[in-house]
């Protein structure tokens, strides 16, 4: 594995910090900065995505023959290094990262047509419809129900922990058709219009005080058969593949390392006397941080370099999902200890970079929510004892 960045590579760095420079607004820096959840705001997603396909920057993940860049490996790690470090706005992933690929590999010509252009111009706002009321990590066990009348599907039943489902237009669903022996091959996948009627929306405001995620109800929805992607029963292998986008899709080490860095700059700065980087026990929290981030950005060039070489990586995307996880809470969980008392000064408003326009407010703004909004992150995208089960039979013969 060689981690030097050939001539080309460097130029394509310096093409990227150039752009980055010059196309993304501070406003829309410090409005990621002040984020709390896992997506960013919808506005400023939104405005970076048609930043990005105007440029044509927007898909890396997609065969340049639908829109994609044609981008090698190591561009799309340099691209999402370089806009992690300043701060760039994260661009939903659900339609492009998850949707496109689905449809590019299970779809009819007609549905990539249709969809595909949609997603990269960002007419079209995804959200996910997996989880359910008692079927989250064992996804199979899904309930619910679609039933064939005519040239439709009849949908009754619920999902659950959508995110983004307020602002979507479409959902991606996985849906019952039969009761089956194996409840895996009962499971259909449906692209699911949100202004159809019979969709309820209700919002689901988390502990952080965020509207990120909804429970989503169906009563008769009518979904055309044409909507569906892939064949009948064909459901549990689309949602396979389009988790593997979701746990190993995207590279998490940059944006942790500017994390980190604003924890040391925090630690540095006197208040009322005190240095919180003199407490021994903060110095050696974030010299372990450092350390462990340094190891997951080498277990990601190392997955990176398999790759290259056209190696199956395998439980790697478990172990990454789990490590990256671990340390966004971490680092969260500094950044906690070195504001202390001050962080119980709860602001409920949202979103954050609308509160207050007083720069020495942005630091203490979103510890807590922060804090309190990464508890899901070792649950969402399959939960860390899922993926320790996976590294275990991949890995362990276990």
């Amino acid at each position: 594995m060689d981690l030097t960045l050939t001539e080309a590579e460097q130029n394509f760095r310096d093409e990227v910090r150039t752009f980055l420079d010059t196309n993304l607004p501070e406003d829309l820096r410090r409005a990621q900065r002040l984020t709390t959840t896992v997506f960013s705001e919808y506005e400023i997603s939104r405005a970076w995505h048609a930043v990005l396909a105007k440029k044509g920057w927007v898909a890396p993940s997609w065969p340049a023959e639908y829109g994609g860049t044609g981008w090698t490996l190591s561009q799309k790690y340099i691209f999402q290094s370089e806009a992690a470090r300043v701060s760039a706005p994260f661009i939903s992933p659900i339609g492009l990262s998850m949707v496109g690929p689905v449809v590019i590999h299970f779809g009819t010509p007609a549905q990539k047509e249709f969809w595909l252009p949609r997603i990269l111009s960002g007419e079209d706002y995804w959200c996910q419809g997996f989880s359910e009321p008692g079927s989250g990590s064992d996804l199979a066990s899904l309930r619910l129900r679609a039933v064939e009348d005519g040239d439709d599907y009849v949908l009754n039943g619920s999902k659950i922990w959508t995110t983004h489902a307020h602002y979507a237009n479409w959902m991606i669903a996985l849906v019952r058709t039969a009761d089956t022996p194996k409840p895996q091959a009962g499971i259909t996948c449906l692209m699911v219009r949100m202004d159809t009627p019979g969709i309820t929306v209700r919002p689901i405001h988390t502990i952080g005080g965020d509207h990120e995620v909804n429970q989503v109800f169906f009563d008769d929805v009518r979904v055309p058969i044409a909507d569906r992607v892939g064949a009948v029963g064909e459901g549990w292998s689309v949602a396979k593949y389009l988790l593997e986008f979701e746990r190993g899709g995207g590279m998490a080490a940059a944006g942790l390392r500017r994390g980190l860095s604003e924890l040391i700059a925090q630690a540095a700065r006197v208040e009322d006397g005190v240095m919180p980087g003199e407490d021994p026990d903060v110095a050696l929290a974030i010299a372990e941080l450092g350390v462990d981030i340094d190891a997951l950005e080498m277990l990601e060039l190392r997955t990176m370099s398999s790759l290259k070489a056209g190696e199956n990586p395998g439980a790697v995307a478990s172990i990454l999902k789990l490590r990256a996880s671990q340390l966004q809470q971490g680092v969260s969980e500094v950044a906690l200890r070195m504001v202390g008392e001050s962080a119980l000064r709860w602001e409920a408003r949202r979103p954050l970079h609308e509160v207050s326009s007083n720069a020495a407010q942005d630091e203490l703004l979103p510890v807590m929510s922060r804090y309190l909004n990464n508890r899901a992150n070792t649950i969402f995208g399959g939960s860390s004892e899922i993926q320790k089960g996976i590294i275990a039979k991949a890995m362990l013969g276990l």
